[in-house]
């Protein structure tokens, strides 16, 4: 079942600003909120804790400027794929107190109000990223892909710990802390620099003996294939983010996020703006003056429309519906048509002979267009 507009279920428009939402939302929850409905029947309490549980997933994300911006670009599939849904924004940063503080803090002593805590040593892996081609026909329903890549997995011999039978040791290097210290003379006095003891990789223990399998690295090379869903709607540079399919982590952390690009191909008929699709249809003259009914292309086949007697080369027409599906509701652009007169070639002598006479019986009421640029002449001229 297709999940409502996150807007439409609080009653808010787009453009609403917090104060609207958070008055909507308290609107809206008080009155589906289940302690009012106590005395209803089963089936009336079911349908308030459906909308008690909508409004309060809405409000989850319009509330949250980060998870609303996410949701006003990509809709509902922002939230897909897991936990991961649509990447981008930026990396997590650590306090920035830390990072300087690592400099300041112990060069002169905190004066410059660096944090003292000390901070986490385990660390996400590395995030991957791959690309994934797919159809303007498969990006209009939502397809599933197949990706095959290759990533650091943890060893299984040793789990990931580096050391055979998953035996560690503090380092001796670092004596357990995880980082070291090293002093730098200078004219102006001795600095003293922070940094990650290089032997343990800021975990403060280190393997008793080396695992036999990944010698002491933790990971080992991992062939993965995984299903990939592409929603429909998705448009050409996008990307997927799927939570834990990068690299291992090698303090012991969490697996990195693998970021899949979307890359649309080239349509050989229809040009794409958004959720709205647009194509060129030859249309015959005689057709042009005379009018009648064609056929034209759309993603899922084709469909008759009627051309009015006049129709003059560049006239737009409108199919609603017949565009793209958006990713942020359960609604589709539209297919503009553009009409172009196909001027006939090749033509026999009798064939031009039939359409001089035609020409010949005309008048200037039969070109209008023609007839209003010549009278806006004679009266520059005048």
């Amino acid at each position: 079942m297709e999940k409502r507009d996150y807007y439409e279920v609080l009653g808010v428009t787009k453009g609403s600003s917090e104060g609207d939402i958070k008055k909507a939302y308290r609107k809206a929850a008080m009155k589906y909120h289940p302690d009012k409905y106590t005395n209803a029947s089963e089936q009336e309490k079911k349908e308030a804790e459906d909308k008690f549980k909508e409004i309060n997933e809405a409000y989850q994300v319009l509330s949250d400027p980060q998870k609303r911006q996410q949701y006003d670009q990509f809709g509902h599939a922002a939230f897909e794929q897991g936990a991961g849904g649509f990447g981008g924004g930026f990396g997590g940063f650590e306090d920035l107190g830390d990072i300087f503080g690592d400099f300041f803090g112990s060069a002169f002593g905190g004066g410059f109000g660096g944090s003292s805590r000390r901070r986490s040593s385990v660390q996400p892996g590395d995030d991957l990223r791959l690309q994934v081609e797919i159809t303007l026909e498969e990006a209009n329903t939502g397809v599933e892909k197949t990706v095959k890549y290759n990533r650091k997995g943890k060893c299984a011999h040793c789990d990931g710990t580096g050391a055979e039978e998953k035996k560690v040791k503090q380092c001796s290097k670092c004596h357990g802390t995880g980082r070291i210290q090293v002093q730098q003379r200078t004219p102006f006095g001795v600095f003293q620099n922070v940094s990650e003891c290089p032997d343990c990789h800021g975990t403060g223990k280190i393997p008793e003996k080396k695992c036999s399998h990944c010698h002491g690295t933790g990971s080992e090379k991992e062939k993965i294939e995984k299903t990939v869903k592409i929603p429909a709607g998705i448009d050409d540079g996008q990307k997927l983010k799927l939570t834990g399919m990068g690299d291992a982590s090698t303090t012991g952390g969490p697996f990195g996020d693998l970021y899949v690009h979307v890359r649309v191909k080239p349509h050989p008929i229809f040009e794409r703006n958004d959720i709205d699709l647009y194509c060129d249809v030859p249309i015959t003259f005689a057709t042009a003056v005379a009018g009648g009914e064609i056929e034209v292309p759309t993603l899922t086949g084709k469909k008759k429309v009627k051309i009015v007697a006049g129709t003059q080369t560049g006239k737009m027409m409108k199919l609603s519906g017949e565009g793209m599906k958006s990713l942020r509701g359960n609604y589709r652009g539209d297919l503009l048509i553009r009409l172009n007169i196909e001027t006939p070639t090749n033509l026999s002598k009798h064939q031009m002979e039939l359409l001089h006479k035609f020409e010949e019986s005309l008048e200037e009421k039969n070109y209008p267009k023609r007839k209003g640029l010549f009278d806006k002449i004679k009266e520059l001229f005048q």
